[in-house]
């Protein structure tokens, strides 16, 4: 699987000196930038890294201007690849047992960054394109993950965390719920400003809702990572069958 734009490349990591790279990018995003942590993290290598990295796939995205180097992350992780791995990664903070049982097949989205220099240009899209083929290649249903807030003051994200709960909840079968809850509608619809929550919301987060995410039910307060954490679930029999296409064509 490969996707070209220009010099810009985005493929499947092939080796294991691939995933450190891979790990280097996550260390400068999530923990020289955002302050997370981890048992694993390798501050002396600058690797951010954790149990779950020998069981996902790890999306690259690679510029042949700086000689192929790794600018944009994403790791997958199938239901066959989670069984092996015994969990998913965010079954820690969220009870996934409405997706579990619903016999279809689940792919984890996680660790998603770019470096500071390719956000807002064309590679977050091309990263989607390929993780749609992705999607096509092994039959996904149901795409779930957790998708972060900096910062463990919820009411900062008061704003952002109510309009998430009162326009975007996801319907009962796909409500997974938060294992350490944290009440997500903090303000009275009528009191939410919308502006300053769509300006507060990361723009994955965003981008997400556009394709047709929905949110489970309750935040997860992540100290050690220092973010306050929702989990998105697309059903993609119910994706905005407009917004998928834009992917597909990666158009923006």
């Amino acid at each position: 699987m490969a996707l070209d734009d220009r010099n810009l490349t985005v493929r499947l990591a092939r080796t294991q000196d691939e995933i450190a790279a891979a790990q280097r990018l996550r260390y400068e995003v999530f923990v020289a930038e955002l302050g997370g942590g981890g048992t694993l993290v390798d501050h002396e290598n600058r690797l951010e890294r954790d149990r779950f990295d020998p069981f996902f796939d790890h999306l690259l995205l690679t510029d042949a201007r700086k000689d192929g180097a790794v600018v944009g992350v994403y790791r997958l992780l199938r239901d066959d690849q989670a069984e092996a791995a015994g969990q998913f990664y965010s079954e820690d903070e969220y009870d996934l047992s409405l997706l579990r049982a619903s016999g279809r097949r689940l792919l984890e989205l996680g660790r998603s960054c770019l470096h500071p220099d390719y956000r807002g240009g064309p590679g977050v899209m091309l990263m989607w394109q390929a993780v749609s083929d992705y999607v096509a290649e092994h039959g996904i249903e149901i795409l779930f993950g957790t998708a972060s807030f900096h910062g463990t003051d919820v009411q900062r994200l008061a704003h952002p965390l109510s309009l998430l709960h009162a326009r975007h909840l996801a319907p009962d079968e796909l409500r997974v719920r938060s294992r350490v809850f944290q009440p997500m509608d903090l303000l009275p619809e009528e009191e939410i400003d919308r502006r300053r929550a769509m300006v507060e919301t990361p723009a994955l987060i965003k981008g997400y809702l556009r394709l047709g995410g929905m949110v489970g039910e309750g935040a997860f307060v992540d100290h050690a990572f220092n973010t306050t954490d929702v989990c998105l679930v697309m059903d993609t029999q119910r994706l905005n069958a407009q917004a998928a296409a834009r992917v597909r064509r990666g158009r923006g």
